[in-house]
């Protein structure tokens, strides 16, 4: 049978999950930032984890663990950067640009 200070022990040891997952989400907006909304959603999950996560009193106490979700948010807020700029043309940015000049 478990002690309440084994289950404590082994959750110290682990620490919280949402920075890798911050890590994880951020990585596949940056990679999936030409897919037409997937990159962006999966920028903004990261950065609400990475955000959650430096909020925890766990993960505030370590300090690897804090540095995972910060750049959780990095990666996440690259992603959502590369995402715009690749939707900015499919989004109307040619009426702000002005339209092409039609070749010769």
């Amino acid at each position: 049978m478990r002690s309440s200070t084994d289950c404590d022990e082994k959750a110290k040891l682990h620490g919280s999950r949402l920075p890798a997952v911050s890590i994880i989400l951020g990585a596949l907006s940056i990679g999936s930032f030409w897919v037409v909304g997937l990159g962006f959603v999966l920028g903004v999950a990261a950065v609400l984890c990475g955000a959650i996560a430096t909020s925890r009193s766990s993960v505030a106490d370590d300090e690897a663990a804090s540095l995972r979700a910060l750049l959780g948010v990095v990666a996440g807020a690259a992603g959502i950067t590369a995402s715009a700029i690749a939707l900015f043309p499919v989004l109307g940015g040619q009426a702000i640009v002005g339209p092409l000049p039609a070749p010769h």
